[in-house]
């Protein structure tokens, strides 16, 4: 699942998107940085000063998704936001390590790279499984991991077997990548796709998805994504957690139900449900102000009581 390597050679038989083309009028462009390490291409934007936040975007997304909430907490923190592998301008790893631990390895990898230490996460969807699975296997040690809408239960819950074979089985046929991307270039088909996750991001949003998705390699990252995430291990291993985690959930979230937060704070019961009514799944895009001043109260006062505790 690799592609060419280097930002002009990101074109693949138009199976993944090209910096020079679709990179054009990326947001935040000026933060972008293509950096190799573990052995993949990665598109990374970094920017702000203060306490190293890393932001991890969720499966089918990219640094697209956090076009205005960078922008607001970068003069409170420096910001460290990956296309994850196979998303957006980053080369995919061989389908044999996509996987929890796989990303967790490339991340930690990266972060070795840019030789920086994460004070706190914020992880949407499957970007706060990957958090947490850092954190676990102690690659990154932050004082708080914020879940954006986390998908840390496994998808389709008690029927989740049978969602991993179906997207293994899509993964396996060719056409069906394809298929899909063609598909969900379509603006209106795109649009009602992310209508169907409880958010309204907006034409700007709708058009940069629209954009990703028209590229099988995106696709298939994704749908390889799915067929290869197995939250049990990360579950089990959840009520070690040494880091102070925060789950932030969309009250109108359809992607990711938002009493999943109850059962993930049964494992974890010291975890802090805090609930952004009146959101859905991609409530960083729909709200990044509300998203971004709720991050810096919660990690203000977590700050001070450590502080405190100290003295």
């Amino acid at each position: 699942m690799r592609r060419p390597q280097g930002p002009d050679a990101m074109t693949a038989a138009g199976e993944f998107p090209n910096w020079e083309r679709d990179g054009r009028d990326w947001p935040n462009r000026e933060a972008s940085q293509f950096i190799e390490a573990g052995g993949l291409h990665w598109h990374v934007q970094c920017m702000g000063q203060g306490p190293c936040l890393l932001l991890l975007h969720g499966t089918a997304a990219a640094t697209h998704s956090w076009r205005d909430l960078a922008p607001v907490l970068a003069p409170h923190f420096t910001l460290i936001a990956p296309d994850l592998p196979g998303h957006g301008f980053t080369s995919g790893l061989p389908q044999t390590r996509v996987s929890l631990a796989g990303f967790s390895e490339a991340l930690q990898a990266l972060l070795k790279k840019l030789q920086v230490s994460p004070d706190v996460v914020l992880g949407h969807s499957a970007g706060a499984a990957i958090a947490l699975r850092m954190a676990l296997d102690g690659s990154i040690s932050p004082r708080a991991i914020f879940s954006l809408n986390g998908a840390l239960l496994p998808l389709g819950d008690e029927h989740s077997a049978f969602f991993t074979r179906a997207a293994q089985l899509m993964v396996g046929l060719p056409f069906v990548s394809k298929l899909c991307a063609w598909r969900a270039s379509k603006h209106e088909v795109a649009a009602k796709l992310l209508r169907d996750t409880g958010s309204d991001i907006g034409p700007r949003g709708v058009e940069l998805y629209t954009r990703l998705f028209g590229y099988s390699g995106h696709i298939r990252a994704a749908l390889t994504m799915m067929a290869q995430w197995e939250l049990r291990p990360l579950l089990r291993d959840l009520p070690r957690l040494g880091t102070v985690l925060f789950l932030l959930v969309g009250s109108r979230d359809r992607a990711v139900p938002p009493i999943q937060a109850r059962r993930i704070q049964a494992i974890l019961p010291v975890a802090r449900i805090i609930t952004l009514e009146g959101l859905g799944h991609l409530a960083h895009e729909e709200a990044p102000q509300r998203v971004a001043d709720t991050l810096m109260k919660e990690w203000a006062s977590l700050a001070q009581n450590l502080t405190g505790a100290a003295a």
